[in-house]
């Protein structure tokens, strides 16, 4: 279970950060092809935006798109590490701003100050209550016609499978070998697609598009699990009125 001090430590202490966290976009053959292939025709309709928000940066592997698609721009994430790192890196910029939080407060952040708000390859590794404890206040921090994109967690749909796999006794990478997969790569499994997107109806947001993510291709053509790891979800204010999805 990643829990905040897990997160913490693991992205704070424990990983190198050698590359940036670039090796995370290695199946696209760069970070720049993942942007511009992968994530920019999703949210291409909503920037630029005169204000973003961009939760769990890193390194700043999309801060260094973002930046230019904003007027202000504001980081916020856990490790004290990461926004050192961030302040380096963008120290040029003036219209970035820097903060470390507690894994799951917003408060340094102005009500009705934010037109889009980005998470990607972050928020997966967090529970259903940091989730939640997030959209309740964006709700508050984003415009009226403000929207989020937030890269979540999908686990929690093979929960009983990977409970099942605990009482196999064989090694991991025996499994792995025949093409049964084992990892969930520090997924929250308290989290589902489904559940995501009823939090963000609590919190005020509507969901205007969610996409189910494929982790990675099968190991083995055999026997293999299809891990459907993850969503990427745009919502915005339920006050900012209707308005059509953008896949059906």
């Amino acid at each position: 279970m990643p829990t905040t001090d897990w997160n913490l430590e693991r992205w704070d202490q424990r990983y190198h950060w050698n590359d940036g966290g670039d090796i995370w976009s290695n199946a696209w053959g760069s970070v720049e092809m993942h942007w511009h292939a992968t994530l920019l025709p999703r949210i291409h309709r909503y920037v630029p935006a005169e204000s973003m928000l961009e939760i769990g940066p890193g390194y700043g592997r999309w801060t260094a798109f973002l930046k230019d698609l904003c007027s202000r721009l504001s980081l916020v994430d856990l490790s004290p590490k990461c926004i050192q790192a961030c302040r380096e890196r963008f120290g040029e910029s003036d219209d970035i701003a820097y903060h470390v939080n507690d894994g799951r407060s917003l408060e340094m952040i102005d009500d009705d100050s934010i037109d889009f708000v980005f998470s990607f390859d972050s928020l997966v590794h967090v529970e259903l209550e940091v989730l939640e404890s997030y959209l309740r206040q964006l709700c508050s921090k984003l415009r009226k016609d403000g929207v989020g994109v937030f890269h979540h967690s999908n686990a929690g749909e093979y929960a009983r499978y990977f409970k099942v796999l605990k009482l196999v006794p064989l090694p991991k990478s025996w499994l792995r070998l025949i093409g049964i997969g084992t990892r969930r790569h520090a997924r929250a499994l308290s989290v589902t697609a489904e559940g995501f997107e009823a939090l963000c109806r609590a919190a005020g947001l509507r969901c205007l598009s969610q996409e189910i993510i494929q982790l990675a291709r099968p190991a083995s053509p055999r026997l293999h699990l299809h891990l459907r790891e993850g969503g990427l979800l745009l919502a915005r204010p339920v006050r900012a009125g209707p308005e059509p999805a953008l896949h059906e």
